[in-house]
């Protein structure tokens, strides 16, 4: 081979490599932006408005949530009653319910 012909050879190579990289790298941008929306998207608003921990003499521990229909949940069981018209009732009753 003669020199102009590795020069030629060299420089392809280059030329390769960088496309490659570029390549390469609009891949990996592309990835990672792809993840984000992903990630963000999949962070939609929470259907609760919260929960707490009750407990009572006359019963276990449970859960009380406020649910995104304005409904209380015990144990993830839909009451069909309104938090807080639940929660004032299990107040009344003794219970403890904290945060």
């Amino acid at each position: 081979m003669n020199l102009r012909r590795i020069s030629s050879v060299i420089k392809t190579n280059q030329i390769r490599s960088r496309c490659s990289y570029k390549i390469f790298m609009k891949f990996y941008y592309t990835i990672i932006a792809l993840l984000g929306i992903a990630f963000l998207t999949s962070c939609k608003s929470d259907d609760t408005g919260g929960c707490v921990t009750c407990s009572a003499p006359q019963t276990l521990d449970f859960v009380l949530c406020e649910e995104g229909d304005g409904n209380a949940s015990v144990n993830g069981e839909n009451t069909g009653t309104p938090y807080d018209l639940y929660l004032q009732d299990l107040l009344d009753d003794g219970a403890d319910c904290g945060g």
